[in-house]
């Protein structure tokens, strides 16, 4: 745990994205967004963008989780780096902390 931050823990599927863009990503579940967007929205920055630090199966990184009003869920964005480090397999359920 990082120290003086609050650690939000779930698990969740990754899924990709449908667009051009190969990106993957996690849902946060939607009541844990709506707490995370109650408690921190006055953070967000542009485009719901909430700077963050993520943690899988021990792996931890700096990212931003971005607030999808379609899903009335933040998303975690995967890099392809912390995939392959994890030989993640998108159809396994990962246990997930986001740290704000």
């Amino acid at each position: 745990m990082l120290p003086g931050r609050i650690p939000y823990r779930f698990s969740a599927r990754p899924w990709k994205y449908t667009g051009p863009a190969a990106w993957y990503f996690v849902s946060l579940p939607s009541e844990l967004s709506v707490e995370i967007r109650a408690q921190f929205k006055d953070m967000e920055e542009g485009w719901g963008r909430l700077p963050v630090s993520a943690a899988i199966s021990g792996h931890e990184w700096k990212t931003a989780i971005w607030f999808d009003s379609k899903q009335n869920a933040y998303l975690l964005p995967l890099k392809a780096e912390v995939r392959r480090k994890l030989k993640m397999d998108i159809e396994q359920e990962q246990d997930v902390v986001v740290y704000l």
